[in-house]
């Protein structure tokens, strides 16, 4: 089990920035894969960036260059820096983490709103 807790949303002019977090309840290098997920108004949720313990960081094409995504091993958190936030950017923001045993465990964070004001 993995319970994800989401946090730093909030309303923000065009142009501004966000800074998201998403605590896990378990050690974050026994988690095969950690993700943020976003889904905007009327839309299909879709995948900002993921975080694969081994492997690499992916970001989406549509945020790439303005935002970054890391993980804090220390802290079982891993961030989401939005930078340069577009109208289009809005959305409920989730967390995602992924447990292979082996079966495959996908576990969900409440959302975190965000808004961006144009």
């Amino acid at each position: 089990q993995v319970q994800l807790v989401e946090s730093g949303g909030g309303l923000v002019q065009a142009g501004g920035s966000l800074r998201l977090s998403c605590v896990a309840s378990r050690p974050i290098f026994s988690i095969n894969r950690m993700a943020w997920y976003r889904q905007g108004p009327g839309k299909q949720r879709e995948l900002v960036a993921s975080i694969r313990t081994i492997g690499g960081t992916y970001v989406a094409d549509s945020v790439k260059g303005r935002f970054t995504a890391w993980r804090q091993t220390s802290e079982n958190t891993i961030y989401l820096q939005m930078n340069t936030l577009k109208p289009e950017d809005t959305g409920v923001y989730y967390c995602y983490a992924e447990v292979i045993t082996p079966s495959t465990n996908s576990y969900w964070g409440q959302g975190t709103q965000v808004t961006v004001s144009s």
